[in-house]
């Protein structure tokens, strides 16, 4: 009666730990999650080992960002280095960043996207939306024509090119083109191209530490 009593103990113990993981990756995959910055991509505005709160809920349902959010998205394949992109090999009528990986089973599909075991993200600014016409030049950020006034930028953040080859596109249907406010250290969509919102995995909603610094990062 004994041993029955401890193998029941257990079993309960392990239905628990069970139950309660299965909440914390329902809560992480669908609900939100925090994370810590690790990029220098958005300095001044986020800085190294500062953490923030990230809302995956309308990410999930491949709602379209608002300009000025800031948002996480998995790394293309340029951005992770195994694709080197040129003139001879850039369509700028489609100017959407490659991915070539795509898991292909359940598990495959589990470790990947839900583990995140050997996904790269990337955390940068939405700049242009679906249909309009983006334009580097003169140092600031043109849309359709239209100098894009910035107020979460430094006074003294110049946008170049930086040699990317997609500095004068149309962002096509549900994508967006991305900036880190960091613009010369920032490898974004002036290099590989605009961001498919199915790509896109949380917008970043608030910073919670350091304690000085909480608050939400509300689109400008």
């Amino acid at each position: 009666m004994e041993n029955k009593s401890k193998t029941k103990e257990i079993m309960e113990w392990v239905y628990c730990i069970v139950i309660a993981v299965i909440i914390v990756l329902l809560i992480k995959t669908f609900i939100g999650v925090p994370t810590v910055v690790k990029q220098e991509s958005m300095y001044p505005t986020l800085k190294q080992n500062e953490r923030l709160w990230l809302n995956k809920w309308e990410a999930n349902f491949n709602k379209l960002p608002k300009r000025g959010e800031v948002i996480t998205f998995e790394a293309p394949n340029t951005a992770k280095g195994t694709t080197a992109l040129d003139l001879n090999h850039v369509d700028l009528s489609n100017p959407v960043a490659p991915y070539e990986y795509e898991p292909g089973n359940i598990i495959t599909k589990f470790i990947y996207n839900v583990l995140e075991i050997g996904k790269v993200s990337y955390i940068k600014r939405v700049i242009g939306l679906p249909g309009e016409h983006v334009e580097i030049k003169e140092g600031a950020v043109y849309i359709n024509g239209e100098k894009l006034q910035e107020d979460y930028l430094q006074d003294t953040v110049i946008t170049e090119s930086m040699g990317g080859l997609y500095t004068d596109i149309v962002v096509p249907e549900n994508c967006v083109y991305v900036l880190g406010d960091n613009r010369p250290g920032s490898k974004d969509s002036r290099f590989f191209g605009c961001i498919p919102v199915k790509k896109i995995e949380s917008v970043a909603v608030c910073r919670f530490w350091p304690l000085n610094k909480i608050g939400g990062l509300v689109a400008k």
